[in-house]
C-alpha cells in the first residue's frame, strides 16, 4: 500500500468510527466541547490571581517608563511561548498526533528522560511556593479586615496592630479539610466562583486607585521609581519586581490542561486565538491596575495594594474577603495536581497505599478514607502553613516563585519542545533567535531570583520568626 492509500484507508476507518463514536473523541475520552470563549475565560481566571496586587509595588520599583516596558516584555514572551506550547499539545502531527493531557506529559512525550525529572522538580517546587504565597496572601487579607473594622469602630483613635499567626493557622485548617476532598479542583462551580472573586477584588482595587488619583488631583510616582537607602538595595528591589511580574504571568504549566478541553480538530487554532485574546486582556488589566496603583500612592505603593486603603472600610472588607475566598480555591487548584501525582507515584511503588476504608459520617454521604492520602496531604498543608508563619513576606515569596518558574516552565521547555516538534536544525537563523531568547530569559530569572532571595534575607534581618503583623 502507498502512503496515500494508507491515509485514505485510515480516513475511511475514521469516518466509520466517527459515526459510532460521536460521543467520544479520538482518544476515547468524552467529547471535548471547548470554544475560544471558554478557553479564554479559563486562561484569564487562571492568570488574574493575587499577582495583580503586587503590580503597583513592582512598577514603583521600576518607575514610570521601566514598569510598563517590563510588563510588555513579559506579555510578549508569554504570548510566544504559549504559541509554542499550543503546538506541543499533540506529539508530531498537529491533527492526529498523540495528545498530552498535562504539561509534564507533553515534556515526557516530546523531550523525555532527564527533562521530565527536571520539569517535575521545577513544577512541584513552584506549587509548594505558590501554596505558601497564597497562605500568606490570605492571612494578610484577613488581618486587613480585622484591622479595618477595629480602626473604624474606634473612629481611627486606635492604630490596631493585628497579629497574623492565628489567621495563617486558620487558613491552614480550612485547607486541611478541603485537601481531603479528592478532585476538589475539578468542581465546575469552583472556577466560576474563583473568577468572580478575582474580578471583584481587582476591580475594587482599581476603582479605589482611580478615586485616590482623583483625590490627589495628580499622578504620583517618578521616572526612576522608588528611592532606596543604598544602590545595592535599589538593584535588589528592581530584580525582585521582575520576579513579581513574572509571577503575575506564570500560568504556562496549566495551558496544556486547558487546551485539553477544546473541541477537536481545532485545538491548536482555537488555543492560539484564545491565548492572544486572554494575554491582551490580562496585560491591559495588569498595566491599568499597576499604573493606577502606582499613580495613586507613588513610591509608597505597598506590596499588597489592598492594604494601602483604609476607607470606605466596608468596600475594602469585601475586596479582602473576595481575595480570601479566591485563594482558598486557588490553593486547591494548584495543590491537587501535586497531591494526585505523589499518590500515583506512591501507589506504583507500594500497593498498600491504595487501601481505602469506608466511613459513615452522620448526615453526609459515605466517605472513602485513604490513610496515605490523609497523612500525606495533611503533612503538605502543615508544612506550608508552618513556613508561612516563619517567613510571612508576600512580595519576596512571590518573587522567588515567579523567578523559579519563569525560565524553565514559561521559556525553556516550550522553546525546546517547539524546536523538537518543528525539527529546527541547530545553528540556523530561527534556532539562534530562539536560543538567544531563552538565554536572555535565563538571565532575567537569575536576576529575579537573586533579588528576591536578597529581599528575604534583608527582611529576615529585621524580623523575628512567627510574629507576622499588620
Amino acid at each position: 500500500m502507498t502512503d496515500e492509500e494508507n491515509s485514505s484507508a485510515a480516513t475511511a476507518t475514521a469516518l466509520n468510527n466517527n459515526h459510532h463514536h460521536s460521543l467520544y473523541d479520538d482518544d476515547g475520552r468524552p467529547k471535548r466541547t471547548g470554544t475560544v470563549w471558554t478557553t479564554s475565560s479559563h486562561i484569564i481566571t487562571a492568570v488574574i490571581g493575587s499577582g495583580v496586587l503586587s503590580l503597583a509595588w513592582s512598577i514603583g520599583q521600576l518607575g514610570w517608563i521601566g514598569g510598563p516596558l517590563v510588563m510588555l516584555f513579559f506579555s510578549l514572551v508569554t504570548l510566544y511561548t504559549s504559541y509554542f506550547l499550543a503546538d506541543s499539545y499533540r506529539v508530531g502531527d498537529p491533527i492526529n498526533g498523540k495528545r498530552s493531557y498535562t504539561y509534564m506529559e507533553a515534556i515526557d512525550n516530546i523531550l523525555g528522560g532527564k527533562n521530565f525529572i527536571f520539569c517535575g522538580i521545577m513544577q512541584y517546587t513552584n506549587l509548594y511556593g505558590t501554596a505558601i504565597g497564597y497562605t500568606i496572601g490570605a492571612a494578610i487579607s484577613m488581618m486587613a479586615i480585622t484591622k479595618a473594622d477595629c480602626i473604624h469602630s474606634s473612629n481611627g483613635k486606635n492604630p490596631c496592630p493585628v497579629s497574623g499567626n492565628r489567621y495563617i493557622i486558620g487558613f491552614g485548617a480550612i485547607q486541611l479539610i478541603f485537601s481531603q476532598i479528592p478532585n476538589f479542583h475539578k468542581m465546575a462551580w469552583l472556577s466560576i466562583l474563583a473568577a468572580v472573586m478575582s474580578f471583584t477584588y481587582s476591580l475594587i482595587g482599581l476603582g479605589l486607585g482611580i478615586a485616590q488619583v482623583a483625590e490627589n488631583g495628580t499622578f504620583k510616582g517618578t521616572i526612576s521609581g522608588a528611592e532606596a537607602e543604598t544602590h545595592a538595595k535599589k538593584v535588589w528591589a528592581i530584580f525582585q519586581a521582575l520576579g513579581n511580574i513574572a509571577f503575575a504571568y506564570s500560568y504556562s504549566n496549566i495551558l496544556i490542561e486547558i487546551q485539553d478541553t477544546i473541541k477537536s480538530p481545532f485545538e491548536v487554532k482555537t488555543m492560539k486565538i484564545a491565548t492572544k485574546l486572554s494575554i491582551a486582556t490580562t496585560t491591559t488589566f495588569y498595566v491599568l491596575c499597576g499604573c493606577i496603583g502606582y499613580g495613586a500612592f507613588g513610591n509608597a505603593a505597598p506590596g499588597n495594594l489592598l492594604t494601602a486603603f483604609d476607607k470606605p472600610y466596608w468596600l475594602i472588607d469585601i475586596a479582602n474577603l473576595a481575595l480570601v475566598i479566591h485563594l482558598v480555591g486557588a490553593y486547591q487548584v494548584y495543590s491537587q495536581p501535586l497531591f494526585a501525582f505523589v499518590e500515583e507515584q506512591a501507589a506504583k511503588k507500594w500497593k498498600v497505599v491504595e487501601k481505602e476504608h469506608k466511613i459513615q459520617i452522620p448526615f453526609l454521604p459515605s466517605y472513602n478514607l485513604n490513610t496515605f492520602r490523609l497523612v500525606w496531604r495533611s503533612f503538605f498543608v502543615v508544612v506550608t502553613t508552618f513556613i508561612s508563619m516563619l517567613i510571612p513576606f508576600f512580595n519576596d515569596i512571590l518573587g522567588v516563585i515567579g523567578a523559579l518558574g519563569f525560565w524553565p516552565l514559561t521559556v525553556y521547555f516550550p522553546v525546546e519542545m517547539y524546536i523538537r516538534q518543528k525539527k529546527i536544525p541547530k545553528w540556523c537563523g530561527s534556532w539562534i533567535v530562539l536560543q538567544s531568547l531563552s538565554m536572555f530569559c535565563l538571565l532575567v530569572t537569575i536576576a529575579a531570583l537573586i533579588g528576591s532571595v536578597a529581599g528575604v534575607v534583608l527582611d529576615l534581618k529585621t524580623y523575628k520568626p512567627f510574629s507576622a503583623s499588620l
